[in-house]
């Protein structure tokens, strides 16, 4: 018997500093999707924080490197309680209605990525790929997902949180962390945006400002200097079995001296990806026992990055670094090509996300509300 094909709302853009990443990465995610066994709906958040009905104009959008959002395009809103019904605000006075089977988010950072989109999916009672509202929210914010696994037992960084209020100097942070070389970031973004490397005064100032106009929480991080960075991608299926990937490294190249948001979307020659990284197979098989136990520390479902350093002056020693709910899926980012080291190509990789979406959905529903 043929299976009904569904129809799948794919989201993108945002109100965020990564609204373009998150456009080169739907745009990947919709050739992924098996055309023969999904309708795709493609939605589009403005800046402004509309949600537009983006299908007319990207002209079937699967040759595109980016997807677009017109101005111009119809306003869509997704019904609470509504089981996926989604109306099209068409200017007649009767709106059309549309009703979407999953969603597929692939917003970065801050109102798409926090838990915050994650929240108005649930109250429309449609499934969604990705983690429900409490991994979305700790695993964006950095401060509270060291602070939990610091508090599991698992291996962080040394970092301080400054906020508006509880400012720092440079020496102070440097005599706390032990180190003159810093690391400032905003606590709640992605893709490297607003972190910057600080060994003086003038720098560590110029850091804070540039991070405090992204957040109003700032972490500061020792720098571990010459660490490798490896990466994981973590995946859940629909019965709930979780399972890490090939390790993937990322060597910083040219001028940059860390993964920097230059390095990854604008200098083609920004960075170096081994995969899989050169490591003992001890240190690795830890390093995937590290990703699972974080991302269920965390609260994660369905899908994550995890982040290390491996620190090359002391043996066996590493970190985690970040989580990454709703990591980058452009055609080069680390999260499928990983998975695709694996054997499993992204086309699979979105069927198990979708798959897992819609058994997590009916669990819910089957649980007793009174």
């Amino acid at each position: 018997m043929t299976q009904a094909r569904k129809r799948i709302g794919l989201l993108f853009g945002g109100r965020s500093a990564e609204h373009e990443v998150s456009k080169l990465s739907a745009a990947n995610v919709l050739r992924a999707l098996d055309p023969g066994r999904y309708d795709i709906v493609l939605i589009g958040i403005g800046r402004d924080g509309r949600w537009l009905l983006c299908d007319s104009g990207n002209g079937g959008g699967r040759g595109a490197q980016a997807l677009e959002i017109p101005e111009q395009a119809p306003q869509v809103a997704l019904l609470p309680g509504g089981g996926g019904e989604m109306i099209v605000m068409n200017g007649n006075a009767s709106p059309d209605p549309l009703r979407l089977d999953a969603v597929v988010p692939v917003l970065h950072g801050p109102n798409g990525e926090d838990g915050t989109v994650q929240g108005f999916l649930e109250l429309a009672n449609v499934p969604f790929v990705g983690s429900g509202v409490l991994g979305s929210a700790a695993s964006m914010d950095k401060d509270v997902a060291k602070r939990l696994l610091r508090d599991s037992g698992l291996p962080v960084v040394p970092f301080l949180t400054l906020t508006a209020r509880s400012r720092a100097d440079y020496r102070a942070a440097a005599d706390a962390l032990g180190t003159r070389d810093l690391f400032i970031k905003p606590a709640n973004m992605g893709s490297s945006v607003g972190v910057s490397r600080a060994t003086s005064a003038e720098e560590f100032e110029t850091a804070c400002e540039r991070a405090f106009r992204y957040d109003g929480k700032v972490l500061v991080e020792r720098s571990v200097t010459g660490a490798r960075e490896i990466e994981c991608s973590v995946l859940e299926d629909a019965s709930g079995r979780v399972c890490a990937s090939p390790l993937g490294e990322i060597v910083p190249a040219g001028s940059h001296g860390f993964y920097s948001y230059d390095a990854k979307y604008i200098d083609a020659d920004g960075a170096l990806l081994r995969i899989p990284a050169e490591l003992p197979s001890d240190q690795a098989g830890q390093i995937q026992e590290l990703a699972v136990e974080t991302f269920r520390v965390l609260g994660c479902e369905g899908l994550a990055r995890v982040d290390f350093f491996v620190d090359p002056k002391q043996e066996g020693s590493l970190f985690i670094n970040e989580v990454n709910t709703l990591p980058g899926f452009t055609a080069i980012s680390m999260y499928p090509k990983l998975w695709e080291a694996g054997g499993l190509p992204q086309s699979e990789l979105m069927e198990i996300l979708i798959g897992h979406a819609i058994a997590r959905h009916e669990r819910r529903n089957r649980l007793a509300l009174k």
